[in-house]
This record gives C-alpha cells, structure tokens and sequence, in this order.
C-alpha cells in the first residue's frame, strides 16, 4: 500500500466510506475523510472512543502493514427528532 494508492481511494467525490485491514487482522471503519491524516510514510487514523477523554484515540498505520482496504456499503442517512 502507497499514500497515493489511499489518497486516490480518498479523493472520490463523494466520500466513500472505507475499511482499513491491517496485515495483523486488524480492522478500521473509517466514515468520514477527516478521520484520516496522509503522510509519505504512514497513515494516521482518528477512532471515535468513547472511553478516551477525547473522544477518540490515534491509531499510526504504516503502509507496509496495510493489507487492503475496503469499500464500505452506504449507510442509510439517519432520520431527524
């Protein structure tokens, strides 16, 4: 995996929601493009964690441990009230 292979997955209009599976199993959904950061090196991904005194915890994925990613299926938008 290469920060122009995300960045191309990224820049699709619209946003498509996405999975990062990591060579270790690990798995992370990423709903919206602000959760994630690209560098020449890593990708950094903000989860929201509610037991985290922010409210989300960083998570550093080097792209040697990317094993794919994932389209997610669209989510239905929520209803108001």
């Amino acid at each position: 995996m290469t920060a122009e292979t995300v960045r191309e997955v990224m820049s699709r209009k619209p946003f498509e929601p996405l999975r990062v599976v990591m060579s270790s199993g690990e798995s992370y959904d990423i709903l919206h493009p602000e959760w994630m950061f690209i560098t020449g090196r890593a990708l950094f991904l903000a989860i929201p964690d509610k037991n985290h005194p922010e409210g989300e915890r960083w998570v550093f994925c080097s792209y040697l441990h990317i094993a794919h990613i994932e389209l997610l299926p669209a989510r239905p938008a929520r209803k108001a009230g």
